[in-house]
């Protein structure tokens, strides 16, 4: 999920093609496309799952989990695009600025929403349970993007107040390692490494049979394990972009097939390691390859235009829909309101959700991001890459 400061004005020749970086570099628009596609499927993983505490039966994207290393791969692949040519006049000083300046508002927006859903949450009696200066103590870490102890109805998340969060300290994580270590490998180094994560994530999938680990104390161990792969195989992919075949599918039916995988049913239990085997398959096979599909990929206005809104949105989508969500599974779990109010409310909030990303984006996300960078250029914008 990343993004750069352009600087060029939005003329309408302009606004018909990709958008550009500040280094006058042309986005991958479809790539864009690609992570709003994942980020409506994790929203609406999440709406299906959070009622029914994860259980498989009634969640009909049983893989969308896998979400968080696609973004992983998209992440690598396009911070080696932005930032690889830029190391001789850029310190690892500055790389980290910037990814805090792109990275961080949503973040400390998302704990200040989570703190509200706790706190006012009318669905949950036992949450009003806990001291106040408790709440806040763990606000504060939200705030850090550290981990603090599970709170109630929160299962053993590591960030209680808003958990795709733990994510996003990964991410912070892996920009922190390509800065001070990976952008200085050679191609065939970084493939190494690739290869020696992935070969770690395997034995991860084959004892545990899952992907989806990670985010909560028991399995914290296995989140970097899942960033480490897909994060240097989307740097290195970058590398080798050029030497793979130019397949051009374009957004929608990439999309199409992110969907296809996230719907396909778990492997029965009866098949030994059989769904690790197959999210193995996904992971380092499938999302490269769509990855790179997606980078090769021309597209026309009308999905230019998707590709861009989509790209724009997914991030706020992603990091801001849990607090309301679990306001959603609170009044589901307590009230046990008759199916037809259970799928109409389920609808509101996932309504609610991307208007509310919409809304951050434009009237808080860009301009504090503006301010910040001190972006004073006729026509400056902040866009997504």
């Amino acid at each position: 999920m990343t993004s750069v400061l352009t600087s060029h004005a939005h003329s309408p020749e302009r606004a018909a093609g990709p958008d550009l970086t500040a280094q006058g570099k042309p986005h991958y628009e479809v790539l864009d496309g690609l992570r709003g596609t994942a980020a409506v499927m994790v929203v609406l993983f999440h709406i299906m799952g959070m009622p029914i505490s994860w259980t498989d039966k009634g969640q009909g994207l049983h893989h969308a989990a896998m979400a968080v290393d696609f973004f992983f791969g998209l992440s690598g692949f396009v911070v080696a695009y932005a930032y690889d040519g830029r190391w001789g006049t850029m310190s690892v000083r500055e790389f980290v600025a910037i990814r805090l300046v792109r990275l961080h508002p949503l973040v400390l927006l998302g704990a200040v929403l989570g703190l509200a859903s706790f706190l006012i949450d009318p669905f949950a009696a036992n949450q009003k349970l806990i001291a106040l200066p408790v709440v806040l103590g763990d606000f504060a870490l939200a705030c850090l993007l550290l981990p603090h102890p599970p709170l109630p109805n929160r299962w053993t998340d590591t960030h209680s107040l808003n958990s795709p969060a733990w994510s996003l300290l990964q991410e912070y994580v892996g920009n922190l390692a390509y800065a001070l270590v990976l952008r200085r490998l050679g191609t065939q180094a970084l493939g190494v490494v690739a290869a020696v994560a992935a070969a770690a994530l395997l034995s991860v999938l084959w004892r545990s049979n899952s992907i989806d680990l990670g985010s909560d104390w028991t399995t914290f161990w296995i989140a970097p394990t899942r960033m480490t792969f897909s994060f240097t195989m989307g740097l290195w992919l970058y590398r080798v972009r050029e030497q793979a075949p130019a397949v051009r599918l374009g957004w929608g039916v990439l999309s199409v097939i992110l969907v296809l995988i996230f719907a396909t049913p778990l492997v029965p239990r009866s098949i030994p390691h059989g769904n690790g085997l197959f999210e193995a398959l996904v992971a380092m096979l499938l999302f490269p390859a769509i990855i790179l599909c997606g980078a090769h990929s021309e597209i026309g206005r009308a999905e230019m235009a998707l590709c861009k809104f989509a790209g724009r949105i997914s991030y706020p989508i992603y990091i801001l829909h849990y607090p309301f969500l679990l306001i959603y599974m609170n009044f589901v779990t307590f009230r046990k309101p008759p199916a037809p109010v259970a799928h109409l409310v389920a609808a509101a909030a996932f309504a609610l959700v991307v208007a509310v990303a919409w809304a951050a984006l434009k009237l808080y996300d860009e301009p504090v991001r503006r301010w910040l960078k001190g972006a004073r250029a006729p026509g400056a914008a902040v866009q997504n890459a």
